[in-house]
């Protein structure tokens, strides 16, 4: 009898570490982009998207989403941010690249990509319909406010340079507070809706504390 041939089968990487990896990667090649360095002193990219993940799951556990969904579509909706308005798009696509080649449930790979997709606006006109899409959306949106937006987006705002001033920053904070207050009302969750009402206070009050004392207002109370 002929000996039968051994299929060849290529190991399969762990998903999460492979799609961590690929987007520190891609934060690299932004911050070369942006900074002339692979290695600022602040990797905005790296922090929102990683911030992402830790509110994505908490969200995910909350309302019962699918986890490994949420995960790994909050590891990779920014990872082809060069790409600009169509980077949901191509995020999707990556997904589709690299996800095949790990241990993730390849039946999950379609609904990751769609989530990818989904995530796109600082606000909505109307709510989206899965679940998971809804969790990532939030906890995307989440990160771009309260004082977590604070501290992301003034080392950012300074690393631009021209030697931007504090009250150059607070009147950027002021300008943002406008869109942030469409982002609180779009929320998608229970959790994220409360969280988001709170975190919009938190980076109100913030700004104009810092500008009562650079005005020296705070002397006269």
């Amino acid at each position: 009898m002929p000996k039968s041939k051994k299929k060849s089968s290529t190991p399969q990487k762990p998903w999460r570490k492979t799609v961590k990896k690929a987007m520190k990667q891609a934060t690299e090649e932004e911050a070369k982009q942006r900074f002339g360095t692979a290695d600022p002193l602040f990797n905005y990219r790296w922090e929102h998207v990683t911030a992402v993940v830790t509110l994505a799951l908490k969200l995910g556990e909350l309302t019962g989403a699918d986890l490994e969904v949420v995960e790994a579509a909050a590891w990779l909706h920014d990872i082809r941010k060069e790409a600009g308005p169509k980077h949901p798009q191509e995020g999707a696509k990556a997904a589709h690249e690299i996800l095949p080649t790990t241990d993730f449930p390849p039946e999950k790979i379609g609904h990751v990509a769609k989530v990818i997709r989904s995530h796109m606006g600082l606000w909505r006109k109307k709510p989206l319909k899965d679940l998971e899409a809804q969790v990532l959306w939030d906890a995307d949106k989440l990160a771009k406010i309260g004082l977590t937006a604070a501290f992301h987006f003034t080392p950012l705002t300074l690393m631009k340079g021209n030697g931007t001033a504090l009250q150059t920053i607070i009147n950027d904070a002021r300008s943002n507070s406008k869109w942030m207050t469409k982002t609180v009302a779009s929320m998608h969750t229970e959790p994220a809706k409360r969280a988001a009402e709170k975190r919009l206070k938190r980076f109100t009050r913030l700004w104009t504390r810092l500008e009562a004392e650079l005005n020296g207002q705070d002397l006269l109370s």
